[in-house]
């Protein structure tokens, strides 16, 4: 230990705290430091690397950093916590947002170091979000000032100087309304269950969870437990490895999807400029999986007559796309610099991957100009010339799926669009090219498929619910600079609603299917579930789950698309394969990156590998 470098020391020392904190599961846990990464993954703990030239500063943040991490995992049910998680983005963010101050205030009041880190993150965070300047009050401040707020209770101290403005402006449109909780809370923060359940009425009581009552009579509620007892799997995981069943369920709908696509919405992706996009006739994917069609789960939308695909540009004026992204660029000026060194690391492996090599001391070829002393004292040697390699740089298309649902409001889609343009750009460089997509629906709680589906008398187990909006921000083919505007889209106010990712994820992954490069990658950004209350009150309550799921196993399993997911403040490695968790949405950029530069990783090892056979 005595010749240990400082940053070895600083790694060695944070992951041996982490693991003492997190207590009982100390013995599992797994700690790596990685470039731009603060995330859990069951018990992978990831880190961000600290710099060889570590500041006090530094230390101090990757110390909270690891702390937060850590009380996570030592005072937090994640099944307990699903069990009480209320409906709505609104209120699930919320939701959130204060489990994680429960755990962090646990820490602070048990051990006096962790305190004053968690303290001084605090701090920093209030900072870069600048709440002590905040002028106007906005829906996507209120997971963090319920958090203050909460905070204040459970430690009995005072918001930072940082976040007291942002208090003053919120404290007498809340407190008010749910001081009786707020003075219980205190004494339950150890019992998780009884916790959740009373921030779930303070929730209730600001009116945050979406109302389902207008939509569902008694009737309707029985009919609909007793479809949850017929169709509802034991273990979804079970039914997603039967692959006979899956393919049933999935490709009706998956062949119903694109013959809609191509006949309703052809015009609508012909106008964004990307008709070469769509595949021209039956795929592989198709023909690989007709399965037979008496699946027990049966997916289904009601009607696909509203749903549309259509061009960021035609949503919004070219104007108003200008200064949303204008507002986009001045609200992550600070994270353009961390995420392009990240880019420019990911372009030099690319463009590393691309450069020529030779194979020597061939008996033909061309002259090896550093064999000619060879050819001078003996020039009857045979080996004495060289021959280019060609290198197996596959052709790629990276597609991005980004969630468009109202829990990513606020500071997660504005990372996202900057994330995705910076991303794109790099990739662009190196000559891969790379889509942006989005998905949302066109209204909350059902918008005219769900009146269609009340006219006809609310038929049982009627289906997706709800207008789906699949939005492209850039194609394959297009140019960034093309597309650059349309990413501030992301930031209009009202765009954002419910999210049905099974959908949007075929949608995605049948557009790969029609292009012509030889390696096609789909990044999938999401902050949890699928959710559509239309369609949960109106079906079996894991209805959107479970087609996800069963998506999600057909394409690992049975597609040469390879397929990568990124959740941000959600687990979403219960779904896919390869994915990855962020706890903050400010270390998205590094996370792409460092996924990207994983999988071409991957692919140089393998080219080298053939190369040596």
């Amino acid at each position: 230990m005595r010749n240990e470098e400082p940053e070895d020391l600083i790694k060695r020392v944070t992951a041996s705290t982490l693991k003492a904190i997190a207590g009982p599961h100390d013995a599992e846990i797994n700690v790596n430091f990685l470039s731009g990464i603060a995330a859990i993954s069951g018990h992978e703990v990831k880190l961000p690397s600290p710099p060889s030239d570590i500041k006090k500063e530094d230390l101090r943040k990757l110390r909270g950093t690891s702390d937060a991490l850590s009380l996570r995992l030592r005072y937090h049910d994640e099944k307990l916590h699903k069990k009480h998680m209320p409906s709505g983005p609104d209120a699930i963010a919320v939701y959130e947002a204060v489990e994680q101050v429960r755990c962090e205030c646990l820490g602070s009041n048990r051990f006096l170091g962790v305190s004053k880190n968690l303290a001084q993150s605090l701090d920093e965070k209030c900072i870069a979000k600048g709440y002590n300047a905040v002028k106007e009050k906005t829906d996507s401040m209120l997971p963090d000032v319920m958090g203050l707020l909460i905070r204040e209770y459970l430690t009995g101290k005072p918001t930072p100087d940082s976040g007291k403005n942002l208090m003053n402006m919120w404290r007498n449109d809340i407190e008010p309304q749910i001081k009786d909780k707020l003075n219980q809370i205190s004494h339950c923060a150890e019992n998780q269950g009884i916790f959740a359940n009373l921030v779930t009425e303070m929730i209730e009581s600001l009116n945050l969870i979406d109302d389902q009552s207008e939509s569902v009579d008694p009737h309707d509620q029985n009919s609909n437990e007793d479809s949850e007892q017929i169709d509802e799997d034991p273990n979804p995981d079970d039914s997603a490895s039967n692959d006979d069943s899956s393919m049933a369920g999935l490709n009706g709908e998956t062949e119903k999807s694109d013959d809609t696509d191509s006949s309703e919405s052809g015009g609508e992706e012909l106008s964004a400029g990307d008709g070469k996009d769509a595949p021209a006739g039956p795929t592989q994917w198709n023909q690989q999986n007709n399965g037979n069609q008496n699946s027990i789960f049966q997916y289904q939308p009601y009607t696909t007559e509203f749903d549309e695909i259509v061009g960021a540009e035609e949503l919004c004026e070219q104007e108003e796309l200008n200064r949303l992204r204008l507002q986009l660029d001045q609200q992550l000026s600070s994270l353009h610099g961390v995420v392009s060194r990240l880019a420019n690391r990911l372009q030099r492996k690319l463009l590393a991957k691309q450069t020529r090599s030779w194979e020597f001391d061939l008996e033909e070829g061309i002259l090896d100009g550093g064999r000619l002393c060879r050819v001078v004292t003996d020039p009857m040697h045979p080996l004495s010339f060289k021959q280019e390699l060609d290198m197996n740089f596959r052709d790629t298309v990276v597609s991005l799926l980004i969630d468009n649902s109202g829990s990513m409001r606020g500071r997660p889609i504005t990372v996202a669009a900057m994330s995705a343009d910076i991303l794109a750009s790099t990739l662009e460089r190196c000559g891969v090219k790379v889509e942006i997509l989005g998905f949302t629906t066109r209204s909350w709680k059902g918008g005219s498929s769900r009146e269609h589906w009340v006219e006809a008398e609310k038929p049982k187990n009627p289906g997706r619910l709800n207008d789906l909006r699949h939005i492209i921000y850039k194609s394959a083919d297009a140019p960034l600079r093309r597309a650059r505007a349309n990413l501030g889209l992301m930031l209009r106010e009202g765009l954002l609603k419910e999210n049905i990712d099974g959908e949007a994820l075929l949608w995605a992954h049948h557009r790969l299917l029609g292009r012509s490069e030889q390696r096609r990658i789909l990044m999938v950004i999401s902050d949890g579930a699928p959710v559509d209350d239309a369609t949960l009150s109106a079906n079996s309550g894991n209805y959107l789950e479970r087609h996800l799921r069963e998506t999600i196993h057909l394409i690992e399993t049975r597609s040469d698309i390879e397929l990568i997911a990124i959740g941000i403040g959600h687990d979403v490695t219960r779904y896919y394969h390869q994915a990855v968790t962020l706890i903050d949405a400010e270390e998205l950029g590094g996370t792409m990156m460092n996924s990207l530069t994983e999988l071409f990783d991957e692919e140089a090892k393998k080219i080298q590998r053939l190369i040596k056979m």
